[in-house]
């Protein structure tokens, strides 16, 4: 699986690789020996085995990122507030 990851590196970090055809791709995955998980994802473009082969799990979002938030009173500072009205008496 090491291996794997260093190739999915190799290719996001080479603009050459990055944007090849499948075909070519395919090509520099079997001259690099890559995993046949990766070499058939990037041939199908169907990622399922290479999901198996680096262990993926679903995992539902926690439940608290789907409430909406709340933005804090901004607080203010006393210099900027107007002065209290002279209190008249009657």
């Amino acid at each position: 699986m090491t291996d794997t990851i260093e190739l999915l590196e190799a290719i996001g970090r080479d603009a050459s690789l990055r944007h090849a055809s499948a075909e070519e791709l395919t090509k520099v995955l079997a001259q690099a020996h890559a995993s046949e998980a990766l070499t058939a994802a990037v041939a199908s473009g169907d990622t399922m085995q290479l999901s198996k082969e680096l262990g993926h799990k679903h995992m539902d979002p926690p439940q608290f990122t789907q409430i909406p938030g709340h933005e804090e009173e901004p607080e203010h500072d006393e210099d900027d507030e107007a002065p209290p009205a002279p209190h008249k008496d009657k």
